[in-house]
């Protein structure tokens, strides 16, 4: 098997020393080929990257990833790409020939996990499929990513994030009442299923330590779309009743929602009887808390919207910041509601030191990336994202091909530059 060298020791040995590696050297020594494209399967792959795997990203000539071409653009690179594509290394092959699908297949046969997104049938017909690469690698673990999985109906319904955000019926409770359907800005069906495809793939990996053959995980948009509306999905078996378009209201709990001062707004976000109570303590209206329209959860979820409009005219008598500190002292939970460039500029961003540094990545002139939540400061991002086709010959011959092989299969790939010796992961 050709694989890089494994960070501070190997995934096979998790004790180092009598010590437990770090969170990024949790997957070194295993090889991961990246066949998908758009944002699940590259999101995942980059997780395992980040916590030390090799991932190698296989691209199709002559374009790469379709999100490589998407707006906005940080220079030449698009910002969706570098988001989910760091600690990679980009492989340009054309699996649509009978040359490259069968370098394809060697390569598997030196990894431990494939990723793939085809569109439904696509595997099928290349002979890129679970059971293909199965014999390629006895024990390997594939990862299918779809839109609406690989059963009869499902397989005949490609999709992306929004339209399963629609069909799911996700986007009949996102917004205000009375305006159409609001589709969540965030790709949250893909970043979610990406997510549950990087944590299907470990317990695959445990499996396959205990000795477990070749494994198939088959995450998919809708599946991961149905699991973020469990409690309303529930609250409608149990209650034969719709969920409802509440713009930044719960339909649990009141006041619970975004309210506006007079140089602008607010979240306030109350969840029990005695929160309610403090809240009109602040507020100098006590009574208020003594009304029998009022008086526990079920009657203010009654009386949502004459409650609301009570406090409204209450709140815009004052500014945000005043708001905040009054509320704050209350033991409320509140926040200003902010816009991205506000929120970057919070104390608490800084604290957390949520962004690596392109110097830190060996990536001058790049830009700073997002750490995974679960890797303090950013540990592990060993590579900044690849330029299109930047380590193919560097991947194939560490496969063990040959000079005359190798430029067969990159003679129609981009002019890159080849990556200094040691580019890959090393801890």
């Amino acid at each position: 098997e050709h694989r890089r060298a494994a960070p501070k020791g190997e995934f096979r040995n998790a004790k180092h020393g009598g010590c437990l590696v770090s969170l990024a050297a949790t997957y070194g020594g295993v090889r991961v080929l990246d066949l998908s494209t758009n944002i699940a399967g590259p999101f995942a792959a980059m997780v395992l990257g980040d916590l030390g795997a090799d991932v190698v990203k296989v691209e199709r000539p002559p374009l790469g990833d379709d999100t490589r071409a998407l707006p906005p653009r940080w220079g030449d690179e698009a910002t969706v790409f570098l988001a989910v594509n760091r600690s990679k290394r980009s492989l340009v092959l054309d699996i649509k020939t009978a040359e490259g699908r069968s370098a394809l297949l060697r390569l598997v046969a030196g990894a431990d996990v494939v990723i793939e997104s085809f569109p439904p049938g696509l595997a099928e017909k290349l002979g890129l499929a679970f059971d293909d690469f199965r014999q390629a690698k006895p024990r390997v673990v594939v990862c299918s990513i779809s839109a609406f999985g690989d059963g009869p109906i499902g397989a005949k319904l490609p999709g992306y994030d929004a339209l399963v955000q629609a069909v799911s019926g996700l986007m009949s409770f996102t917004g205000h009442p009375d305006t159409p359907p609001v589709r969540l800005a965030p790709s949250v069906l893909d970043m979610s299923t990406g997510m549950w495809a990087a944590m299907g793939i470990m317990a695959a990996l445990a499996r396959k330590l205990a000795g477990s053959d070749a494994q198939h995980i088959k995450p998919s948009l809708i599946d991961s779309a149905f699991t973020l509306m469990g409690h309303q999905t529930l609250a409608y078996l149990a209650t034969g009743e719709l969920p409802q378009k509440l713009g930044s209201g719960a339909p649990s709990a009141v006041p619970y929602r975004v309210y506006e001062a007079s140089d602008g707004s607010f979240m306030l976000a109350t969840a029990s009887d005695p929160q309610f109570t403090r809240l009109c303590k602040a507020l100098c209206i006590d009574e208020l808390a003594n009304d029998s329209r009022f008086l526990d959860m079920q009657s203010r979820l009654a009386a949502r919207d004459e409650l609301d409009g009570l406090l409204s005219k209450h709140f815009k008598r004052e500014s945000v910041a005043t708001w905040l500190e009054r509320l704050g002292d209350a033991g409320l939970s509140v926040g200003p509601l902010n816009d991205i460039r506000q929120a970057l500029v919070m104390p608490v961003v800084a604290e957390r030191k949520l962004f690596v540094q392109p110097e830190a990545m060996g990536w001058p002139g790049g830009m700073p990336l997002l750490r995974l939540p679960i890797t303090p400061e950013g540990e592990g991002i060993g590579l900044p994202p690849p330029k299109l086709g930047q380590h193919s010959a560097e991947v194939l011959r560490e496969a063990g091909f040959d000079e005359a092989t190798i430029t067969t299969l990159t003679r129609n790939q981009p002019a890159v530059t080849e990556p200094q010796s040691g580019s890959g992961k090393t801890g």
